[in-house]
């Protein structure tokens, strides 16, 4: 069954979101975030490594010439860039998700894996709606991808009951 949750706000909303999902995931978990230059892919990979247990003190960059970079947290966090990927075939050179598979794996411009990404990944779209608000819907199958989508949805209703106000 499909699981979705659709949000939008600042983007203080999106991190919260993606600490809640990083603190959420398991070990083989893959995150894959689509959305285009500047919508803030890499801040929601940053805010998921600390809820994954990233310090803090650990700088979490976009990995666009690296392809790949790998944080040590509660599990091994896995941030890829594919923008500048040959092809699908060369994600068989970098074994990402065979590493992630003890791992979480996030993956920015997840389109350039074709049908590479394993199923039950939870597929981000972030979308630039204002200078400083995004658009955030979370879609994905299977059950890690239900509990991902539980998390985020329960820090958004959280958030909510704080300020006194809606989910959006």
């Amino acid at each position: 069954m499909m699981e979705s949750f659709e949000f939008e706000g600042p983007r203080g909303r999106v991190r919260a979101a993606a600490t809640a999902i990083g603190a959420a995931a398991q070990p083989g978990d893959v995150i894959a975030l689509e959305g285009p230059l500047g919508a803030g892919k890499t801040v929601f990979a940053q805010a998921f490594a600390r809820g994954a247990g990233v310090a803090k003190s650990v700088r979490v960059a976009s990995p666009t010439f690296a392809i790949v970079h790998e944080y040590a947290g509660r599990a091994r966090v896995y941030h890829a860039d594919l923008y500048r990927l040959s092809g699908p075939e060369a994600l068989d050179e970098i074994g990402l998700f065979a590493l992630g598979a003890d791992g979480l794996v996030v993956v920015e411009w997840p389109d350039r894996a074709g049908d590479a990404l394993p199923e039950g990944a939870l597929w981000v779209r972030i979308e630039r709606t204002a200078p400083l608000r995004r658009r955030v819907k979370l879609q994905g199958e299977g059950p890690r991808a239900a509990a991902l989508v539980a998390a985020a949805r329960a820090a958004m209703e959280t958030a909510a009951l704080r300020r006194g106000g809606s989910t959006e």
